[in-house]
């Protein structure tokens, strides 16, 4: 037993330290997969324990303006990055066919290099997007999509700055920066408040747009499948397989949230649609479709006072709510 361990502790450090690309040894985080780990893990737990439970019986915090400040940081991060990936190879030299990475201490190589250890501490700052939403209660946004999408990323881009910091792989990055532009640009716009929803009509092709993302992805990955490429095929199998899997939970999520949707709006306006129960109409972020004991006591008692003013304002004063 000692041997078989002793074997795999002398596996890993040779892994480690003759496998690995010697010029990010030295960089923050870049040593070891455990510390990345360990943040990934913790976030997990965080977003999905520890936050909701301390946000129990507290009131959703008003973070407008930090929101504001936050998605703007979050396009001017992500177009600094296309930019760099445009710029390290992308523009200039790479080839969408079969590109090799280039170990030298070349300025454009280098440049990439530093673009993709970029791209990776950028996976850290979006865990805010997370916490967030637990701030402000809104925990059915805390989706397991959204979970896993945030919480995998830290940890499958650290393999990719650590073995292949530039060459084909960077087509992710590359993709996937030009639609984190489009999706903070989003956020940032909902962030000023309800008045912003009428400009904010394409919010679900933003699901589409990641999905045809994913898409090229696996195309540009598994094309290396089939020529020959001085490229690992394991970090062909690694981005491909991502790609595939995130595709399918985007693609369940946009079934789940835009096609039942519009399947019952079809419903209501054939008039088959069921009545939808009054407690509905009074709901919270942590429980959309339950009713509360307090709710059903505030409706009693519009009920009880026949004031159908008051009942009315009530429900619009809470679809703004929603809507914020």
């Amino acid at each position: 037993m000692a041997h078989v361990v002793g074997t795999i502790i002398d596996g890993y450090h040779d892994i480690m330290e003759n496998k690995s690309d010697p010029r990010v040894n030295d960089w923050l985080l870049m040593s070891s997969p455990f510390p990345t780990l360990f943040m990934c893990l913790s976030y997990a737990y965080s977003v999905k324990v520890i936050g909701p439970k301390f946000m129990e019986n507290r009131k959703p915090f008003n973070l407008k303006k930090v929101l504001i400040v936050y998605n703007l940081a979050q396009v001017l991060f992500s177009t600094y990055l296309f930019y760099e990936s445009l710029m390290g190879g992308w523009l200039t030299h790479y080839s969408f066919r079969c590109q090799p990475v280039d170990y030298s201490h070349n300025p454009q190589a280098l440049r990439m290099v530093r673009g993709c250890w970029w791209y990776y501490i950028s996976k850290f700052t979006e865990f805010l997007d997370t916490i967030f939403f637990v701030l402000r209660k809104k925990n059915d946004h805390v989706s397991t999509l959204h979970v896993i999408h945030h919480g995998v990323m830290p940890m499958s881009v650290w393999f990719g700055v650590k073995f292949t910091p530039g060459g084909h792989s960077t087509f992710f990055g590359l993709l996937n920066t030009f639609v984190h532009i489009v999706m903070y640009s989003y956020y940032l716009l909902a962030a000023f408040g309800p008045h912003m929803q009428k400009y904010l009509w394409w919010k679900k092709y933003l699901t589409t747009l990641q999905m045809v993302q994913f898409v090229l992805v696996m195309v540009h990955a598994f094309q290396l499948l089939f020529i020959d490429c001085n490229y690992p095929k394991a970090f062909v199998w690694w981005i491909g397989m991502h790609a595939i899997m995130f595709y399918f939970l985007f693609s369940d999520f946009y079934k789940q949230t835009y096609m039942k949707k519009q399947a019952r709006k079809n419903q209501e306006v054939n008039g088959t649609a069921k009545k939808p129960n009054i407690g509905i109409c009074f709901t919270t972020q942590t429980s959309l479709y339950e009713t509360s004991d307090k709710v059903k006591d505030i409706t009693r008692s519009y009920t009880s006072e026949g004031n159908s003013d008051l009942r009315n304002r009530a429900f619009i004063d809470n679809s703004k709510t929603k809507d914020q």
